[in-house]
């Protein structure tokens, strides 16, 4: 287990003085809602992720279960609860793991160029919130059995190079949840989906680095 206590002093800043927790808001899609895992309420990487953290801190699941960053894809995140639950959390930070939906043919086969734009949209509205949150963005993880059109090569070749770039845009932090579930799969009962195994690895690197960065403040 991490080693996290006693780090939230960097994120909370004024927050401290309302005596109030550090607030960690995980967006994302079924990989962050924890699908398919059985105990989704302990199990689930925003889960893994408040166990790690410990006092001082809450973390909030804000995954919907086919979520894409563009607007005009499938099942535009924009237009969720949880999105608009994820902004009345009054975030300090913030955790957006998508862009694995993204891929399908539907999806990033016809909207490819609004990607970028709708991702740096997002990051927006999050940094212009009161609570003025620090915000990640990830490396989407693996996809290791063709779904709905959904596929590696997609995720390799198309969707990390432009979160690359949103990242290099936005000035943000990025997150590399590809490269720890690289050659894993084993942890992808459905080929897409983490089991509780692999979201504890996701929630294991994200707190190494929100951790990594308030060590370096």
């Amino acid at each position: 287990m991490l080693a996290v206590w006693g780090s939230a002093a960097f994120y909370a800043g004024a927050v401290s003085a309302e005596d109030r927790p550090v607030r960690v808001a995980c967006v994302g899609d079924s990989i962050t809602y924890g699908y398919g895992i059985e105990d989704r309420a302990t199990d689930s990487y925003p889960a893994r992720l408040q166990a790690l953290l410990g006092d001082g801190w809450v973390v909030g699941n804000f995954g919907k279960n086919g979520a894409t960053v563009l607007k005009k894809g499938h099942a535009p995140y924009w237009k969720t609860t949880q999105y608009a639950e994820a902004l009345q959390f009054r975030p300090d930070v913030v955790i957006i793991k998508l862009g694995t939906n993204d891929t399908r043919p539907r999806n990033l086969g016809r909207y490819k160029a609004e990607f970028v734009p709708d991702y740096l949209e997002l990051i927006r509205s999050f940094q212009t919130l009161e609570s003025r949150p620090t915000v990640w963005v990830c490396k989407p993880v693996p996809i290791y059995t063709e779904r709905k059109g959904m596929t590696d090569p997609v995720i390799r070749n198309e969707i990390i190079p432009l979160v690359e770039a949103v990242a290099e845009k936005a000035g943000v932090g990025i997150i590399d949840l590809n490269a720890v579930l690289s050659n894993r799969p084993e942890l992808f009962p459905d080929g897409v989906h983490p089991n509780a195994e692999g979201a504890g690895l996701m929630a294991r690197t994200v707190a190494a680095e929100i951790m990594e960065k308030d060590k370096n403040e």
